[in-house]
């Protein structure tokens, strides 16, 4: 495996200072965003397929120090019934245009998640049980059917004919996919070009244990987030582990994104990673910074030494 970092923690420096930051770091490989929810400044779709020179000046000076692209990433909800959804759906294709002109193999994104019935004008995260209200089935076979399917069948063959090779779809929360099973669910249905972005902070908050998840998912493990999570004692024990307060409030919250190895310990991720590898993954392994119980540079150093010492390499 090899380590690389999502650029977006460094959305605060320039381009150049930010893969000098990364060669410092003694990382491999760097993952950055076209489009979507981010703000990340360094590699956007739109600008760069507009201007091929720019594009071009890139480039050369990720190869001037040695470096890969891990993957181009475009976080975004395309099947929101609003603006945003025909937004983040258009950064999405220049994301995957973009990645089949350099070569790059591997779109970073998330499945989306839409309205609960025709009409309705916000996403709806449904959770809670299937088979009660008695509207409930109807409102899951519209989301996975009627909105989904027909989505990802148009953006697996739009991926085709651009060069990728693999989607990598984050198991994050309010997304349609969220875990191994409703990953399966929809990679059933258009084909084995869609698999996980394997990310066990999320699996972690949610009850699941990422090594067996891991397990579970096999040669659908298409890209891997390094990324912990803690289960602040206390806290959890009185509100459970839904949990919507702000990310920066992590003294009264009930669980926080951390550095690697200030959630699970070192000896954790060299199971997990060893599992992954069993599996067959032999990818990047990216970390996402979003630790804000420390500074972001020390999130980054301790993220960093955690996982030199525990991937496979």
């Amino acid at each position: 495996m090899k380590l690389s970092i999502c650029t977006d923690v460094m959305g605060n420096l320039s381009f150049t200072d930010m893969l000098d930051k990364c060669v410092e770091l003694g990382v491999e490989g760097i993952e950055m965003t076209g489009g979507g929810w981010s703000k990340g400044p360094h590699f956007r779709a739109d600008e760069l397929l507009a201007d091929k020179g720019l594009l071009k000046q890139k480039l050369a000076e990720i190869e001037a120090r040695g470096l890969k692209i891990a993957a181009l990433n475009c976080s975004a909800n395309p099947l929101d019934p609003g603006a945003m959804g025909t937004r983040h759906l258009k950064e999405m294709k220049e994301t995957i245009t973009l990645a089949g002109e350099i070569g790059v193999e591997t779109i970073v994104t998330m499945s989306g998640l839409p309205e609960a019935a025709p009409g309705d004008t916000v996403p709806n995260w449904l959770v809670y049980t299937k088979s009660w209200p008695d509207e409930m089935p109807e409102r899951d076979r519209y989301q996975w059917e009627d909105r989904a399917f027909p989505l990802w069948h148009d953006l697996v063959d739009f991926g085709k004919k651009a060069g990728i090779k693999r989607y990598a779809l984050e198991n994050f929360s309010a997304m349609l996919v969220w875990n191994p099973e409703t990953l399966f669910r929809l990679r059933n249905e258009v084909g084995e070009m869609v698999g996980m972005n394997l990310d066990p902070s999320h699996l972690m908050w949610m009850g699941a244990e990422p090594i067996a998840s891991a397990r579970a998912l096999g040669k659908a493990i298409h890209h891997c987030h390094g990324k912990d999570t803690r289960i602040e004692r206390g806290v959890c024990d009185v509100n459970g582990l839904l949990e919507l307060k702000d990310v920066t409030d992590v003294a009264n919250r009930s669980w926080n994104y951390v550095a690697v190895g200030a959630g699970r310990d070192l000896q954790w991720w060299k199971e997990f990673f060893s599992v992954v590898g069993m599996m067959g993954y032999n990818g990047w392994v990216s970390l996402e910074m979003e630790d804000f119980t420390m500074s972001t540079e020390a999130g980054i150093q301790s993220s960093i030494d955690a996982l030199k010492a525990t991937i496979i390499r």
